[in-house]
């Protein structure tokens, strides 16, 4: 019987076999970074879909155009490779980060879209095709993200800077260095009578929660309040706000009649007067009156951008209070990078 033939050994590749298994790699490779461009322009399509309307745009995100958003995006972006993502598992404890479902990018815009819409949670998922627990954790962390980002910038403005910026409108009350107004959000009743007492509203008749905004001459956010429950006064707001630290002798403040702030504040006090007992005002007093309330209306405007972000339209629920301060100063912080000025004049 003959003996079979002996096996060769000789495992050295044929000729050209590095060099196939070379671009086959190099095939893989383009066609891994082909997919993964498909895939970043899958996660972008609600973003992208609209960028060919400054409405759509606005109506998501309040932001005024396309090419505000895209702004906004590349002021950020360093900062994102720093963010803290905040996930919960079931336990209730923080729980490693899974692999991200969406872009960046996306995550914003979803962000902006709960803002500006003021949409559930369940109902944004499946817009964007993830889960309610992705949704919950995208708005944690970027409120939290953004708070800190945007909130780290110095947004009190000198006597110097509001000069150098201030409206021709102002040269009569050239001292002002801010704006101030309060501002009442409704909230949910809650069950206990002693609370309901606490954010039950004399002025609005309904439970809310109330925050003080200042705005500089020309318009911009320089100075945004703690959420204080509905019963407060625009006073003692006003003094547990801790914007008295910020005042100086050679200022002023522009605000409303109910601001009763003389005693409090270092400075001046630019105010619409009062009848006080009255049978009608000097003239000179109902002229300035009306020059201050003229003025004064602006920070009135802002608070109504403000309230253009749905979220704050509905009765907020007793289980968002964790969260509310955060999104309400976020909110705040974006009016100054989502509008345009607020008088055409004034942009330069």
């Amino acid at each position: 019987m003959a003996a079979p033939p002996e096996h060769d050994y000789d495992d050295r590749p044929y000729p050209g076999f590095v060099d196939a298994l070379l671009d086959e790699l190099e095939c893989l490779r383009k066609e891994n970074a082909r997919l993964k461009e498909e895939n970043d322009n899958i996660s972008r399509f609600w973003l992208q879909r609209m960028a060919g309307s400054d409405d759509d745009i606005r109506f998501y995100t309040r932001f005024a155009s396309y090419d505000h958003l895209l702004r906004f995006w590349s002021f950020i972006e360093p900062s994102v490779k720093y963010m803290i993502r905040s996930t919960r598992s079931t336990t209730g404890l923080t729980s490693r980060p899974k692999a991200q479902a969406l872009h960046p990018v996306d995550e914003l815009f979803m962000f902006l879209s709960y803002l500006a819409l003021g949409e559930k949670q369940k109902a944004l998922g499946k817009r964007f095709n993830v889960s309610q627990s992705t949704v919950s954790g995208v708005i944690i962390t970027w409120s939290n993200f953004l708070l800190c980002t945007l909130g780290s910038l110095k947004l009190w403005q000198s006597q110097e800077q509001i000069k150098e910026y201030l409206p021709e409108d102002f040269k009569n009350y050239a001292d002002t260095t801010v704006i101030l107004d309060c501002t009442e959000f409704r909230c949910q009743t809650p069950s206990s009578p002693l609370v309901q007492s606490e954010v039950y509203s004399q002025y609005k008749s309904y439970c809310t929660v109330k925050g003080m905004i200042g705005i500089a001459p020309h318009g911009a956010v320089t100075f945004i309040s703690p959420l204080f429950a509905g019963s407060i006064s625009d006073k003692q707001l006003f003094l547990e706000s801790g914007i008295c630290r910020m005042l100086t002798p050679d200022s002023a403040v522009m605000v409303d009649r109910g601001f009763l702030i003389d005693s409090l504040v270092p400075c001046k006090v630019y105010r619409p007067a009062f009848l006080a007992g009255r049978n009608q005002m000097p003239e000179n007093e109902v002229g300035e009156s009306q020059e201050i309330a003229q003025l004064r209306v602006h920070v009135e405007r802002v608070i109504r951008r403000l309230k253009e972000h749905q979220i704050f339209h509905y009765d907020i629920p007793l289980n968002m209070f964790g969260n509310i301060n955060q999104l309400f100063m976020v909110a705040c912080l974006l009016l100054n990078y989502e509008n345009q000025p607020l008088v055409k004049a004034w942009a330069k």
